[in-house]
Formats: C-alpha cells, sequence, structure tokens
C-alpha cells in the first residue's frame, strides 16, 4: 500500500478513519481520567471523614479528661467556710444602704438599728 497512490476518495476515507480513531481516544482517554478522578475524589472524603471521626474521638477524651480532674480536684478541696449568718456589721450596712436608698424612712432605720444591737 505503500508504493500505491491513493485517490481521492482514499485520502478522504483515511482521514476519516483517522479523525474517528483519534476521536475514541480522546474519549476513552477522557473516561479513564474522570473515573480516576473520581476514585481520588472519593478517597479523600472518606480520609477526610476518617479524620473527622478521629478529631472527635480526641475531643471526646479531652472533654472527659477535664471532667475527671475537676471532679478530682472537687472531692480534694475543702469547702469554703460560710460567713456567719448573723454578722451584725453586715446588716447594719444593709440597713444604711436600705436607708440612703429610700427605702427604709428615719424611723424605720432608727427602729431596725435599735433591734439589731439589742
Amino acid at each position: 500500500m505503500l508504493g500505491r497512490r491513493m485517490g481521492r476518495g482514499g485520502l478522504v476515507r483515511a482521514a476519516a478513519t483517522t479523525a474517528v480513531v483519534a476521536g475514541t481516544a480522546t474519549a476513552v482517554s477522557g473516561g479513564m481520567r474522570s473515573r480516576q478522578d473520581a476514585k481520588s475524589q472519593q478517597a479523600a472524603e472518606a480520609q477526610a471523614y476518617e479524620q473527622q471521626q478521629q478529631q472527635a474521638q480526641m475531643d471526646y477524651a479531652a472533654q472527659q479528661a477535664v471532667a475527671a480532674q475537676q471532679a478530682q480536684q472537687a472531692a480534694a478541696a475543702p469547702a469554703p467556710a460560710a460567713a456567719p449568718a448573723n454578722d451584725m456589721m453586715t446588716q447594719l450596712q444593709n440597713l444604711a444602704t436600705m436607708h440612703t436608698q429610700g427605702i427604709l424612712s428615719d424611723d424605720e432605720f432608727a427602729a431596725a438599728k435599735a433591734k439589731l444591737l439589742g
């Protein structure tokens, strides 16, 4: 065939065949690339999901450790001493504040103060 001359129809047919083969090769190559890209995307999503799960587990473990430490500290710490309920100075200051704010009249303030002081 190399030695023979092709006619115009033969050249057109050869060119058409070459175009079809090239187009098919491009389509197959593109399809393979699309499948490879899809597989890569799925692998990346699976890896991201796995990392999110691991992070969630680490966050949960850290929360549990903090809660355990707080519970341990609460159990070890002594209870704060309660302030005396009948602290006379505090009660006098409260009466004076109420008198200054106009909640207690002069007579009410004097009566409450006298009762408090005994």
